[in-house]
């Protein structure tokens, strides 16, 4: 079960259901990782509709990995990510918004 107040959201991979969470070590990552720009234009893109597939997958293995998971990019080629490539740009999309929602 997924806490969305504290910025967790699902993924099912190969039909398992994972936790994903951008803490701050996720994040620190994915900068790394894109290794151009900046968060906030990542946001940016998303928001704008013109992130690319490296960009959703990043997002969402730096989430995998703030959740616990071992696993890299390279684990992910050929699993099936439930709702193929718009299920992980969903997923992608929610956990930046979530990592970056100020409490209410």
């Amino acid at each position: 079960m997924t806490n969305p107040w504290t910025g967790e959201a699902e993924v099912r991979i190969d039909g398992v259901s994972h936790i994903c969470k951008l803490t701050l070590g996720a994040l620190a990552e994915l900068e790394t990782r894109l290794g151009e720009g900046s968060l906030l234009d990542l946001i940016r893109r998303f928001e704008g509709g013109a992130f690319s597939s490296r960009d959703v997958m990043a997002v969402v293995v730096a989430g995998l990995r703030g959740g616990g998971w071992r696993g890299t990019s390279d684990d992910l080629m050929t699993a099936e990510i439930e709702g193929g490539p718009i299920g992980a740009a969903q997923v992608a999309a929610t956990l930046l918004a979530r990592a970056f929602a100020t409490p209410t």
